[in-house]
């Protein structure tokens, strides 16, 4: 398979242009250049930097100056401190994947669609003179598992949009079910080069997930920890959230073993299967554990998983540097941070 130089070791940065207070005071203090210095000071390849299309377009569409300073900003620092960067459009008008009820007309809506590949339209014409260090992701996660034929019209329309403006920026793209790997298989084989699949991992998400309060179904005093038996991870997910949840376990050949760095191969292997198939790079854009889990069963989870990671050649960037309920930076990491930070 393809390997993704230059962004094969990454972290989010969640919450900063994207899912939070859009105001001038929140993005001038959230992140600063500090902040991706330190970056690059562990190691670390690249970013992936989350955008909402408020920061960049009023309600009625037009362009916002001061918002696209913010990304030109970033692409200074990760210039500036050797990183390379993912744009990824994390929320666009009329659609978002933590509000399915607002969402749900966006793909039968032109008005939309067309708005979001004009968006891509702008943002190539923006920021194509940066190709040697950035990489464009379409949306980040499509939700309903009946929409992937026309997700994948649109993303090919979007491509082939910026392929009008640049014809060899990389672009990236994931499928339905949250960007799930098991819906790597429904993506088209794509026309044109320098294209990459993105999935987002979460697996087991009755662990990662453990008391959020925004999971539906999870309770907010839900402890569980890693590894253990897939089984009981199984029987967890089945009573406490959603039976539909589980489809990913098929991956594991036994339910009694222990769930290792095997148990990822086994989940990653068709999707790397269909990369090898495409002769495309594969990346996950987002893994993580929320800060409830206890300190060693996360780093037992962060080792597992970028394990399995290495092995299959895949990049890969964490979710998130900061707050989210994820960040690393926080105090909940403090006992493990240099450690995850060795695996990542």
């Amino acid at each position: 398979m393809k390997k993704l130089d230059g962004f094969m070791h990454g972290i989010n940065l969640g919450g900063w242009l994207s899912q939070c207070v859009h105001t001038k005071e929140h993005y001038d203090s959230f992140i600063t250049e500090a902040d991706i210095r330190r970056i690059a000071s562990w190691g670390l390849d690249h970013v992936r930097v989350p955008v909402d299309y408020e920061l960049i377009e009023t309600k009625d569409g037009d362009p916002i100056e001061a918002g696209y300073v913010y990304i030109e900003t970033c692409i200074a620092w990760c210039r500036n401190h050797g990183l390379n960067m993912i744009l990824d459009l994390h929320k666009t008008a009329g659609y978002v994947f933590d509000d399915q009820r607002a969402s749900k007309d966006f793909f039968d809506t032109p008005e939309l669609t067309e708005r979001f590949t004009n968006l891509w339209l702008r943002l190539a014409q923006r920021f194509a003179r940066d190709k040697d260090i950035l990489i464009f992701e379409l949306l980040n996660e499509i939700v309903d598992p009946d929409v992937y034929a026309q997700w994948n019209r649109l993303a090919q329309e979007t491509i082939d949009a910026i392929r009008s403006i640049d014809p060899d920026i990389r672009i990236m793209y994931g499928g339905i079910c949250y960007n799930s790997v098991s819906s790597v298989k429904l993506l088209e084989k794509p026309k044109y080069d320098n294209i990459i699949f993105t999935f987002h991992c979460y697996e087991p998400i009755i662990f990662t997930h453990q008391g959020a309060h925004w999971t539906e179904g999870m309770p907010l005093d839900y402890r569980t920890q890693y590894p253990a038996q897939i089984q009981s991870y199984v029987a967890d997910t089945i009573a406490y959230l959603n039976s539909m949840m589980v489809h990913n376990f098929g991956a594991a050949a036994d339910l009694n073993m222990e769930c290792s760095k095997q148990f990822f191969l086994a989940l990653f292997k068709e999707a790397v299967d269909i990369a090898e198939q495409y002769q495309v790079p594969l990346y996950c854009g987002e893994y993580g554990v929320i800060d409830r889990a206890d300190a060693q069963s996360t780093y037992n989870w962060y080792r597992d998983i970028t394990q399995a990671f290495d092995s299959a050649g895949i990049g890969r960037a964490a979710w998130s540097y900061k707050q989210m309920d994820f960040g690393l930076i926080d105090k909940h990491y403090d006992s493990i941070r240099e450690e995850i930070i060795a695996v990542l």
